[in-house]
């Protein structure tokens, strides 16, 4: 069987949509399979939320540090949001995927699209939630930000829900177990393309054809 280089996969999803869970679920049920998977650490500018660590949930840097970090070419791709920056830096990813891990990077579609462009063979999917009213109540139900910071993330989910189009694939999370299913029926079929399957199984198929074995 032969190396055979990992997937990049972009999830995005408006603020509260379940992006987060969906993926930290799809690498719990996988993390003992032959094809390993992990998540991209990003960095960003803004301050820890309790409970995260930095370099396992973002890699977290000075404003200075990360504009330093966008003059030296370092993302794939960046952005800024509620005035804090975020980005995909362009080591380790790239090394990654050459050992054969399937990487998921967590970014909206501005980040989707600076990536596809560089990475054309990048597999995007966007999460949506059933409906507004199911949006906010997620939104309320983490108990973090104040009502007014909830309407701006509410009108900043319309503007990213206008894109979903751009996307490879579509999974709305109204039942949980069915939307991770459905992650792992796009992570499986893709494993399985054409392209991948011939580099994986070149020695098998050089043997099936060999008339000589």
């Amino acid at each position: 069987m032969s190396n055979t280089p990992g997937n990049l996969y972009i999830v995005a999803a408006p603020s509260g949509a379940g992006k987060s869970s969906l993926i930290k679920a799809f690498l719990e049920n996988h993390a003992d399979e032959r094809h390993p998977v992990q998540v991209s650490v990003s960095h960003t500018t803004r301050n820890p939320r309790p409970g995260e660590q930095d370099g396992k949930h973002y890699h977290f840097v000075s404003t200075e540090t990360f504009k330093q970090l966008i003059e030296e070419e370092a993302f794939f791709e960046w952005a800024q949001a509620f005035d804090n920056y975020y980005g995909t830096a362009k080591r380790n990813i790239t090394e990654t995927l050459q050992h054969g891990v399937d990487v998921f990077l967590d970014i909206e579609w501005q980040g989707a699209r600076q990536v596809k462009a560089l990475l054309p063979d990048t597999k995007t999917i966007f999460i949506a939630p059933p409906s507004r009213e199911e949006l906010r109540n997620r939104l309320k139900a983490r108990g973090q930000d104040s009502d007014e910071v909830i309407e701006k993330r509410m009108a900043k989910a319309v503007s990213e829900i206008s894109h979903y189009s751009e996307f490879d694939y579509i999974i709305v999370n109204d039942e949980f177990e069915v939307a991770l299913a459905e992650l792992e029926a796009i992570v499986c079929a893709n494993r399985l393309r054409k392209e991948k399957q011939v580099i994986r199984y070149e020695d098998l198929f050089s043997s099936l054809l060999d008339e000589n074995s």
